[in-house]
């Protein structure tokens, strides 16, 4: 250890741990926790579907898009000086998120708070790696993977207790009490520079976060412009083209943010599949469940992010249980076995309909559950265990880029889906009701898909409300099932790919056995003579 003061002060592994997994599990939290929060957020700020979307839209794709970047600069201005941006910028956005007056002021905040998300991430895992080495590292990132997932499991709930308590401000005013309360831990983290770094590959950047911003457009305006316009044909073709463009600015770069010769690496590419298709089959379930609990089966805020841990609380467990069942089990068997439970709980969830309690939904929740624990076990430690050690750093940005380009797409993609079809069940029937709906048909089905069925009732005679509640739920119930359909032929048929390209290649990192709760063995800081400030 150096005997500069300094140093004693800022070099604390565990401290670092602790803090870089706490800022870790609160980002996806966010993404979650939002989604219970719409239906009240709509109804108070009067927002409309489209604007409604881009609170949790806007928060994936900023995060998505600028990961790489946020790493880039990380590496130029300072790993520690960068994790403090981001901490104190994603704090101040939640905390102007609870205080909006109106939905766009919201969703400029999610915005940036996806950006903020962005260098928090991307400079903790950094952060991870320059101060642990070796199976300390490897247990560091499993730590971080788990957070994560805890951070998704728990997002739901916790936010569902808070909305029924107090409102759906509280879910980001207390999402900005914990990041501004991590703070003061900073200075107990290394500074840590990469000497090499040239500053940020912008035309990557660009090119990136238009392209995926393009595409996230093209899903939400498809229900409203209309599948085969113009508008979103447009859209679709010029993400195309920028995400085209995006491949040749980073193959003729020196130092690209976004190494595609990792994707030479079959096993890497394999791994950066698999959160891919779990956002089809879990994320999105989070985003979509509740507001259809809430709609179409009544349930209260709270009752409907408790129901919500049955989907979630086998993913705090089962992390640990797939770093033992690892020992003995092939990876490419647990990530193919995982998928296909996924799938096969979709599948089951099939049966929901409006009237469903816990008993109908416990059974697929846990499947589902289970699968989604077991990968989220074993990804995070396998995708830094893929490639080189020195290019650890870069392995896990580009995964958790593919991780959240994933959720991003899939979220706006499934979304837009779900409206369209409520949209066409609706409308098949509501001319049944004639003159007795005096609502307006045209933003019918964007209330329904928000779970606000209680507004289009109030349109129809209080002797025919509960009729007309019945027609709405059974509408939402079809084209959430069709939804539920697409979302496990995903999983199940990714699965026999996955264990086709982890096929006879070589064996994976050392399974991950720790978790969240569990110590990570200290280590000495690895090897970063050259931008260590003192």
């Amino acid at each position: 250890m150096s005997s500069n003061p300094d140093m004693n002060w800022t070099s604390h592994p565990r401290t670092t741990l602790a803090v870089v997994c706490l800022a870790g599990g609160l980002l996806p939290a966010s993404l979650t926790g939002a989604s219970v929060a719409l239906p009240e957020i709509a109804t108070d700020l009067g927002a409309g579907l489209g604007p409604l979307q881009w609170v949790v839209n806007g928060y994936n794709l900023a995060f998505a898009s600028f990961m790489l970047a946020c790493g880039a600069l990380a590496d130029l201005v300072g790993r520690r000086r960068m994790l403090a941006f981001g901490m104190t910028l994603f704090g101040l956005c939640s905390l102007v998120s609870g205080l909006s007056g109106n939905i766009y002021l919201l969703d400029g905040a999610r915005l940036l708070a996806g950006l903020a998300a962005a260098a928090v991430l991307t400079a903790g895992s950094a952060v991870l790696a320059s101060t642990f080495s070796g199976p300390a590292q490897a247990k560091a990132f499993g730590v971080l993977g788990s957070s994560f997932g805890v951070g998704l499991a728990l997002g739901p709930s916790t936010s569902g207790l808070l909305v029924s308590a107090v409102g759906w401000r509280s879910v980001f005013l207390v999402h900005a009490a914990i990041a501004l309360a991590l703070l003061p831990a900073l200075p107990r983290i290394a500074e840590s520079r990469d000497p090499g770094a040239r500053g940020v590959d912008w035309g990557g950047t660009v090119t990136f976060t238009s392209a995926l911003a393009l595409v996230t457009l093209a899903m939400v305006e498809g229900p409203q412009q209309g599948w085969s316009s113009a508008v979103t044909l447009g859209l679709l073709v010029g993400s195309a083209l920028l995400l085209a463009l995006f491949v040749v600015v980073e193959l003729r770069q020196e130092r690209p943010m976004f190494d595609l010769a990792l994707f030479t690496r079959g096993r890497f590419t394999a791994i950066c599949v698999v959160p891919v298709a779990l956002a089809f089959g879990f994320v999105c379930l989070l985003v979509f469940l509740p507001s259809y609990l809430m709609g179409a089966g009544r349930f209260g805020t709270s009752a409907a992010g408790g129901v919500m841990l049955l989907l979630t609380a086998p993913v705090l467990v089962f992390p640990m249980v797939a770093g033992h069942l690892a020992r003995t089990v092939p990876v490419r068997t647990l990530l193919a076995g995982s998928l296909l439970l996924v799938g096969g709980g979709a599948a089951w969830l099939t049966t929901v309909h409006p009237g469903i309690g816990v008993a109908g939904l416990v059974g697929p929740f846990l499947v589902i559950g289970t699968g989604v624990g077991i990968s989220f076990g074993l990804l995070d430690g396998a995708a830094i265990g893929s490639v080189p050690p020195e290019r650890a750093g870069m392995a896990a940005g580009m995964f958790n880029t593919m991780r959240l380009a994933g959720e991003a797409v899939a979220i706006a993609g499934m979304g837009s889906v779900l409206v369209s079809l409520v949209g066409s069940k609706v409308s098949d029937g509501l001319a049944a009701y004639g003159s007795a709906y005096t609502g307006d048909p045209d933003g019918l089905a964007a209330k329904v898909a928000q779970g606000n069925l209680a507004e289009p009732e109030s349109g129809v005679a209080e002797a025919g409300r509960e009729a007309f509640h019945t027609f709405l739920a059974d509408g939402y119930t079809d084209a959430l099932r069709t939804v539920l359909w697409v979302l496990a032929a995903v999983a199940v048929l990714t699965a026999p790919l996955i264990a086709l390209m982890l096929r006879d290649r070589e064996p994976a990192a050392a399974p991950i056995e720790a978790s969240a709760t569990e110590p990570v063995p200290e280590a000495e800081p690895a090897p970063v003579p050259v931008g260590i400030e003192h």
